[in-house]
């Protein structure tokens, strides 16, 4: 998976943040990335990430959750 991923990346230099978003400052820079690369969603299983679910359009999904919804598979177990 981390191939695929590394195969199809696109670096982004995005600014930071005016604003705080985040309750974990650290945190603000997947969401200044992924404002600046026009991404719909963050994959992501950060409780702090997740929580600002939604913010400027981009949604904060867990891992699973993207499997499910944008794979169309769920893996068993």
């Amino acid at each position: 998976m981390l191939t695929l991923i590394a195969m199809n990346a696109t670096i982004i230099d995005a600014p930071r943040l005016a604003d705080p978003v985040s309750d974990d400052p650290d945190d603000d820079m997947f969401l200044a990335a992924a404002l600046a690369a026009h991404s719909e969603v963050i994959v992501s299983g950060d409780q702090d990430l997740l929580r600002v679910s939604g913010w400027r359009g981009i949604e904060v999904v867990t891992p699973r959750q993207f499997v499910d919804r944008h794979l169309g598979t769920r893996a068993q177990p």
